[in-house]
């Protein structure tokens, strides 16, 4: 399953059960899951730790060192979980002392030529366009999709099954379960196809709708919003889950969109 023109440091632990075609090459200090498949002139590097069932597609680079001039060669490392396709070109880069890891969940499809920086943490059954850039230190929760071509600041959070628009400039917060367009990107509504696809009820989508009508189209200023949404409606995961993720926002959340 290792071709002899593919280079594997000693050091390196490969799964009996990995394919690693001619040209790859993997760094000391790895690992490579069960069933993973590195394809041609896929690099893993130093620090990298990747899961089984992964797909890497040739020009894909795990374990780099950060693009950050405060990084001064302190041991990190890089995570993917199982179950992830990194397509071609695909760079993710290892933590720094801030957070010592990047993390990649399971079962996320990183399409060519999208950047993972610096201590990100990524949960899982994400979707990153081609071309998608994240910034260091950003969070993208469970099941987002992020489309093509999309820069996202650093320190950045994304919600959990959030849709942004392709080309979007993400500065700020965007809270689960939104659709996130325009420019500047703003809210857009709600991702009720998404979220009718994973199984959640018509209740269920209406009950986040209500949520986001106070947060964004009544024009009260965040805070009072959310306390609203805490007095009027009742109290079910959704309404916590974006009450949280909006009251422990550093940065601020997106706008709403005004027609």
């Amino acid at each position: 399953m290792i071709s002899p023109l593919a280079y594997i440091h000693p050091g390196a632990q490969v799964a009996p059960t990995a394919q690693i075609d001619a040209f790859a090459y993997v760094d000391d200090n790895t690992v490579i899951g069960e069933r993973t498949h590195l394809m041609p002139h896929t690099t893993v590097l130093n620090g990298a730790r990747i899961g089984a069932d992964c797909r890497l597609f040739p020009g894909a680079v795990v374990g780099a060192i950060p693009q950050d001039l405060k990084y001064k060669g302190e041991e990190t490392i890089a995570v993917v979980g199982d179950r992830c396709t990194l397509r071609e070109c695909v760079t993710v880069h290892r933590g720094t002392a801030s957070k010592g890891q990047t993390v990649i969940g399971s079962d996320n499809l990183i399409m060519a030529y999208s950047h993972v920086a610096h201590d990100c943490i990524l949960g899982s059954h994400i979707i990153m366009s081609n071309a998608t850039q994240l910034a260091g230190e950003v969070e993208v929760s469970d099941w987002a999709i992020i489309g093509g071509g999309s820069l996202v600041h650093q320190f950045v959070r994304i919600g959990q099954h959030v849709m942004i628009q392709g080309g979007s400039r993400v500065t700020k917060d965007v809270p689960p379960f939104v659709l996130a367009g325009r420019e500047p990107v703003s809210y857009a509504g709600i991702n009720s196809v998404g979220l009718r696809r994973r199984g959640f009820s018509n209740d269920q989508i209406v009950g986040v709708q209500d949520i986001y009508r106070i947060i964004f189209q009544q024009g009260f200023n965040t805070t009072h919003a959310v306390q609203m949404v805490e007095d009027e409606l009742p109290q079910t995961a959704e309404r916590d889950l974006i009450v949280d993720f909006i009251k422990n926002s550093p940065r601020g959340i997106i706008k709403g969109y005004d027609r």
